[in-house]
């Protein structure tokens, strides 16, 4: 059984689904406290025309949330899943989506295009509780700036193992992290899973949908 405790006044008694495979999130939730179930999701990352950049992390973690809910075999439980882009450009749209380098050459030309300037990285969020299938899907922008990096420091990142597992191909968290000048929101949106935005959600989701058994604490 796994538990989830909000504002001393609140538990989850019921089983906590991460639907990813990234070993960022599960770190962050275990420092959390929460040792979730792991069922990664196996979907075609399609998404339609003329949506927006923001509206396409959390498309991305609607499609894996149903996925897993579906596929899982629980009858019970609340389901947790994200995307993660790095977007370069106006968030009206117009600009690029990047995702994971496919090689080093296509690493170098996300990286050098990020160089002394601005970039959004937008986490979609979605939660789903199993026994009802009420779901509440949200994003996360954070605004990062990076320094004016040369192209010998990239070629050298680049030769590490590092970059590749990433959206963007740059992780805040490890060695790239000397190259961000700033960032405006959440540092752990950026790694990939906002969690303060994320338990804030799952509060209000539960209180509102009666997924919880209320308990108060001495």
């Amino acid at each position: 059984m796994v538990y989830m405790v909000y504002n001393c006044s609140m538990e989850i008694n019921k089983p906590i689904i991460l639907a990813s495979g990234s070993p960022r999130r599960l770190e962050i939730m275990r420092k959390h406290g929460i040792e979730p179930l792991v069922i990664p999701a196996d979907v075609e990352e399609t998404v339609p025309e003329n949506i927006s950049p923001s509206e396409v992390p959390v498309y991305l973690a609607e499609l894996k949330a149903e996925a897993v809910s579906v596929s899982c075999g629980l009858r019970e439980g609340l389901i947790i899943s994200a995307d993660t882009i790095v977007y370069l450009g106006d968030l009206n749209g117009g600009g690029e989506i990047m995702g994971k380098p496919k090689d080093p050459e296509d690493g170098f030309r996300m990286l050098a295009s990020l160089r002394n300037r601005h970039h959004y990285v937008i986490t979609g969020v979605c939660l789903i509780d199993i026994a009802s299938g009420r779901r509440h899907s949200f994003n996360e922008v954070t605004k990062v700036t990076f320094t004016d990096i040369s192209d010998r420091e990239l070629l050298e990142y680049l030769s590490t193992d590092e970059a590749y597992d990433k959206a963007g191909g740059y992780a805040i968290q490890g060695t790239f992290g000397k190259y961000v000048e700033s960032f405006e929101g959440s540092y752990d949106n950026v790694v990939g899973f906002p969690w303060k935005r994320i338990k804030y959600e799952i509060d209000n989701f539960i209180k509102t949908g009666g997924l919880i058994n209320e308990k108060i604490y001495d």
